[in-house]
């Protein structure tokens, strides 16, 4: 299966979020592979605190590199890090028991975005293919906004060859009116994901049946976390919660086209890297923060949660 993420500008949490939900399926026994799509700033390797893939790695001559010589025909496969290997903080640097594949295929150091041609399309169908025989899960990150990253994922997915092959969508997005609103442009709107991917022959529907939207960093009107708040400030809250949920139902990322919500976590904000259990026991992160990076994992293989809305 392909898993695309994006948002509609960065510091929504999108990477983070993504790279937990690849931590997670590799934890639970799937063969799971991350791209970094994000040309413009190839930082998933610091997520997974992989030193030789710090904004994406060096690469030269006619083998090595990231996906940014691959998708430019300079060289003929990306390189492949394993995480498990790889990482150099101490609870990734062994396989768990149990655990699937957990690759990275990063980026171009000192990479930018590069515009959309047809050859580059072809070339990244033929790698998503590759990837689709060899993994359960291939998540790709893509540059934000109205990007050439997501016109060419979208180009390549319509490819004949990639027809058959499951593809999800994921919109990430902050709790904010700002960031409801901008969501919503994102996927629907002129130049947004639905409209690239008419382009390319994709069927609307069919693509927006696929697509789903995840909150970030959301806080709890109602929960322990705001107890410390005055009681005005509370009802505050709760009254914005209620506007946004109202705004969101309108604008087409309501509870409907909603995968889950990750809530805010200092741990996360501070440090944007993997939570292990580890984390949780050590109690620098919150066991609710990891239950939502599971139920957002399993509900990308859940075809419940993808039934058409």
């Amino acid at each position: 299966m392909l898993v695309f993420v994006t948002s509609h500008k960065g510091g929504t949490g999108r990477s983070v979020t993504a790279a937990n939900l690849a931590y997670r399926s590799a934890l639970a026994g799937r063969a799971t592979c991350y791209l970094d799509y994000d040309f413009g700033s190839p930082t998933a390797g610091t997520v997974f605190q992989i030193p030789q893939a710090t904004n994406g790695v060096e690469g030269a001559g006619p083998s090595g590199g990231g996906l940014h010589r691959y998708l430019r025909g300079e060289i003929p496969s990306p390189e492949r890090l394993d995480v498990w290997a790889e990482s150099e903080r101490a609870s990734l640097r062994q396989r768990p028991t149990g655990s699937g594949p957990l690759l990275l295929l990063p980026g171009q150091r000192s990479g930018s975005e590069f515009r959309f041609t047809n050859e580059i399309g072809s070339r990244s169908a033929e790698l998503f293919l590759r990837l689709e025989e060899e993994f359960d899960l291939t998540l790709v990150d893509l540059s934000a906004g109205r990007s050439y990253a997501s016109q060419i994922a979208l180009a390549a997915t319509a490819h004949p060859s990639l027809r058959k092959v499951t593809a999800r969508w994921l919109v990430f997005h902050r709790w904010t009116p700002q960031h409801v609103m901008a969501a919503a442009d994102l996927a629907f709107e002129a130049g947004g994901i639905l409209a690239m991917a008419k382009e390319y022959g994709h069927e609307p529907e069919q693509l927006r049946e696929s697509l789903r939207f995840v909150r970030t960093a959301v806080i709890n009107p109602r929960g322990a976390e705001v107890g410390h708040l005055d009681l005005a400030q509370q009802a505050f809250l709760r009254k914005c919660d209620t506007e946004l949920a109202e705004m969101a139902r309108r604008r087409g990322t309501g509870r409907t086209t909603l995968l889950g919500a990750v809530p805010l976590d200092p741990l996360l904000q501070w440090r944007e890297q993997l939570i292990s259990d580890n984390d949780v026991q050590i109690k620098i992160a919150n066991g609710r923060t990891v239950d939502a990076f599971v139920e957002l994992t399993e509900k990308l293989f859940d075809p419940t949660a993808w039934e058409a809305v």
